[in-house]
């Protein structure tokens, strides 16, 4: 197996660009080579089957679309009340919007996962650990609400990636700043300040 790891990543990056763009059935090691703007083979040389290839997309993009550290430090300054749950929840969408070909890949990716047990299996225990993550996140930090206030936002702040990012004409753009602040207002409570 070849050994140069920036290769690796950047036909790990293209096939990221190429899940997104083309959706599952379109990602060949071909499709990997010409977005990688490498000779026809390279892929193959780099990764044993598709399978191999999807388990490095998994990861590479969850490492893309992570927040920047010293970002999440500054954001989490402000008061530890409903006011910053409802910041992050709009950092988030609009992290969505910044990062959109990595989070359309994340969709294509649980799309594949339907019809590929191992794939299933892998991207289980990472989005578990995701949201095991935010949670501990919410919690360590000082947020108000409890587990299933934070698992409620996580599914609706899902359900909102998916329209945005699949009919972004489902809801007007101008509406999700309110709609963000009204799920935050409806989940916790009112004395979680």
């Amino acid at each position: 197996m070849v050994r140069n790891p920036e290769r690796r990543t950047a036909l790990v990056d293209a096939a990221i660009e190429v899940l997104a763009r083309d959706g599952a059935r379109g990602l060949t090691f071909r499709a990997v080579d010409a977005e990688a703007a490498v000779p026809k083979g390279t892929a193959s040389n780099y990764f044993a089957n598709r399978d191999a290839l999807l388990a490095q997309v998994t990861g590479q993009i969850h490492q893309r679309i992570a927040p920047d550290p010293d970002e999440v430090a500054e954001v989490m300054k402000a008061p530890h009340g409903r006011e910053l749950v409802t910041e992050l929840m709009g950092w988030i969408n609009r992290r969505v919007t910044a990062n959109r070909t990595g989070y359309l890949a994340m969709l294509e990716l649980r799309l594949e996962a339907t019809r590929r047990p191992e794939l299933r299996a892998e991207l289980t225990a990472t989005m578990r650990g995701v949201l095991a993550e935010d949670l501990r996140f919410h919690e360590e930090g000082g947020l108000p609400g409890d587990r299933t206030a934070v698992m409620l936002m996580y599914l609706a702040m899902t359900g909102l990636m998916l329209e945005q990012l699949t009919l972004p004409g489902v809801v007007p753009e101008g509406e999700t700043d309110g709609l963000i602040a009204a799920l935050v207002d409806r989940v916790l409570p009112a004395d979680d300040r």
